[in-house]
């Protein structure tokens, strides 16, 4: 009895991945060094609780939010995993070969891994409209695509608009949720009935969803701070985006309410809208000094959230954003 996956998903693309995975360790071998500061060594701890929330938020929270479609919920948490860590590891390469642009040896520190690990979020978060869409293989081809043009994206900011660290790299909700629907409309087409199939949500409201929607609620000030150096702006970063995030919420737990017939919660809902507030105070994060204006933003975001749902079937932009 034959296989029901094809064949570039049986045996071209383990054998094109392991290529992948050998390029990769040579560029590592001769590009990349472990620096020996002592200096850096102190900084170590504190960065390094950074980077676990981002990354809890990149492996466990968008893996089991996109567990909602109906035939592809284990796959979809396997997928997430797969493509954080091949994005990593070419996110770090970018980060030096492209950012830096020197061919000399570049250090491996605890902020260059957590500024890769969030460049290879923005595949999470474009993979969140294609998935049901694409096989395993065309994801790993988006995500080489994906963070090439994000890392040369970050290259144009910080070089020609004077970004800095943070903003540049919080445009990241942005570009994924454009470079997602862009890879949509490339592949529209009448797709064929298994494809249709795997593309189906669930009837019924997912645990696992909700689960990954909480991750990320309460990660998402980690992720807005992560990158900011001063101690003030860090604090003013992670007030505000839980400020918005509780808005959005609550705006989002009782608009769905209002807006369904009978008055019930739509947990599709909440899972597009409660993250909207952490999204839209991203950028300005440390910059708002009134908590009352991080949560006016929180509260548009989740207005606005529900009514993309309820009236414009964007269901699964970009994970709810």
């Amino acid at each position: 009895m034959g296989s029901k996956y094809q064949e570039s998903v049986r045996v071209w693309l383990p054998l094109w991945a392991l290529m992948l995975e050998v390029v990769s360790i040579v560029l590592f071998f001769f590009f990349t060094s472990y620096s020996a500061s002592v200096s850096e060594q102190k900084k170590l701890l504190r960065n390094y609780r950074d980077f676990q929330d981002v990354f809890i938020m990149a492996t466990l929270g968008f893996g089991f939010l996109n567990t909602s479609l109906r035939r592809h919920c284990w796959s979809s948490i396997a997928f997430n995993l797969f493509l954080l860590a091949l994005g990593v590891q070419l996110a770090v390469l970018l980060d030096g070969l492209l950012i830096e642009i020197s061919l000399r040896k570049m250090v491996i520190d605890m902020p260059r891994i957590q500024r890769a690990t969030m460049s290879a979020i923005s595949v999470l978060i474009s993979a969140g409209v294609v998935l049901g869409k694409v096989n395993l293989l065309q994801l790993v081809i988006m995500t080489l695509i994906e963070v090439t043009v994000f890392s040369a994206t970050r290259l144009v900011g910080m070089n020609y608009l004077n970004m800095d660290n943070h903003v540049s790299m919080m445009y990241i909700h942005m570009f994924a949720a454009y470079f997602g629907l862009t890879v949509v409309c490339c592949l529209q087409k009448p797709l064929p009935n298994a494809s249709e199939d795997k593309d189906q949500t669930a009837t019924s409201p997912s645990l696992f969803t909700m689960l990954g929607t909480l991750f990320l609620w309460m990660f998402w000030p980690s992720f807005n701070s992560a990158l900011l150096d001063i101690a003030e702006e860090r604090k003013m970063a992670v007030f505000n985006t839980y400020y918005a995030l509780a808005v959005s919420t609550v705006t989002a737990i009782l608009m769905s309410a209002l807006v369904h017939p009978k008055g019930k919660i739509n947990m599709t809902h909440i899972h597009n809208a409660a993250l909207a507030g952490g999204v839209v105070v991203g950028a300005p994060s440390n910059l708002i000094h009134y908590p009352w204006l991080a949560m006016v933003l929180g509260f548009l975001a989740g207005m606005i959230s529900i009514g993309g749902v309820k009236y414009l079937q964007f269901r699964r932009l970009a994970v709810g954003y």
